[in-house]
């Protein structure tokens, strides 16, 4: 009765874990010693085996769950009326030893957020060029402030585009693809007689 649940899990996990093989592989071809991660994105009720899958090919898990790590996003900011104000009352609950990430659209979203107290700044959607020369900038600013911050790209970033993300000043390449159709390895069970 377990046959085919059994396959459709090995199935699933090992498709997660070829492609973030792919990814780590095409990290290291070009040089990229920055983390190769999967994100938030998994299935319900599959995360453990999903995360497995990418830990075995090679991937970072951005994060186990929820409580791995503060992630401040558009509609947190927007519910706060600011990124300072949202990183300073996430940091009043998450307390000193739990990282905050502040999702942001600009450069200047970025720097608010390293002003405030952020961990990592994740530059989401940005396009390559715009990424390289923002990465750069930002980092710039922090080592002249000396601030230590992880720059995290994201948002749209596939198998086919990852090589062009994979820049100085990038900590972080996270691909929510690395889970989200991703397709499956095809296994049998054929029991010998």
């Amino acid at each position: 009765m377990g046959e085919r649940v059994a396959l459709n899990i090995l199935a699933r996990c090992s498709g997660i874990a070829s492609r973030a093989r792919r990814l780590r592989t095409l990290a290291d071809q070009n040089n990229f010693n920055g983390v190769v991660a999967g994100t938030r994105k998994t299935t319900p009720g599959f995360r453990l085996v999903e995360k497995y899958g990418m830990q075995v090919g090679g991937a970072d898990t951005h994060r186990m769950d929820l409580s791995s790590m503060v992630m401040l996003k558009d509609n947190h900011i927007w519910a706060t009326g600011s990124i300072t104000r949202a990183v300073a009352e996430a940091r009043a609950v998450a307390g000193f030893s739990i990282k905050i990430e502040v999702e942001c659209q600009s450069e200047t979203d970025a720097m608010e957020a390293i002003d405030a107290g952020a961990d990592i700044v994740m530059l989401d959607n940005f396009k390559p060029e715009q990424l390289a020369v923002a990465a750069q900038s930002i980092k710039a600013k922090c080592q002249s402030f000396q601030k230590q911050v992880l720059i995290e790209a994201s948002g749209g970033i596939t198998e086919d585009t990852a090589a062009q993300y994979m820049g100085p000043g990038v900590d972080i390449i996270s691909f929510g693809s690395m889970t989200q159709g991703v397709p499956h390895v095809d296994f049998s069970l054929k029991i010998a007689h």
